[in-house]
């Protein structure tokens, strides 16, 4: 481990952390995890309940509204990321980077997860915005997706990748 730190070989993920979890260094603690995934839930919410609300209230069918709902999650979910990287004064193209590295795998996971429960739930595909089967099964399914994505996150967090890499960014 000192000969990690020693060469710089991992010195970015160690360096500005403040959670001890570059590579070495054992798992990443639950209370990280879950905030990671926090995160990623936030713009994977935003962007999902606006693709459901857009492509419900347009009369859309299922595949469009859905392709819509995951493309805006991954885009809002990126953006929250870049927004605290380029806060810290980096270049744009690094930002685009690094929100790509830090929150790919745990946006796809939970996204998988979150219209897998929609795609299984009896008749909340077909549900509009009226009804409360509508808003519930998301809801749902956004509270499954939290619980399968946390030990995704724990799991990359504990080896430098996923939202460790972010960590470097935040003062």
């Amino acid at each position: 481990m000192e000969h990690t730190a020693q060469t710089g070989h991992h010195q970015q993920h160690d360096q500005g952390s403040g959670h001890g979890q570059g590579p070495g260094h054992g798992p990443a603690s639950w209370a990280t995890a879950a905030q990671a995934t926090l995160h990623c839930l936030t713009g994977c919410a935003v962007g999902e309940v606006l693709g459901m609300v857009v492509g419900t209230a347009a009369g859309w069918g299922n595949l469009p509204t859905t392709l819509l709902a995951i493309v805006l999650a991954f885009f809002f979910g990126y953006s929250l990321t870049m927004r605290g990287v380029l806060r810290a004064g980096v270049d744009l193209r690094t930002a685009i980077r690094v929100a790509l590295a830090a929150d790919t795998l745990s946006i796809a996971v939970m996204e998988l997860i979150d219209n897998g429960v929609i795609l299984v739930w009896p008749s909340a595909m077909d549900a509009t915005l009226g009804d409360a089967l509508f808003w519930i099964s998301l809801a749902v399914s956004l509270v499954i997706a939290f619980a399968v994505t946390t030990p995704v996150n724990r799991w990359t967090i504990g080896r430098g990748k996923g939202h460790a890499m972010v960590h470097q960014y935040h003062h």
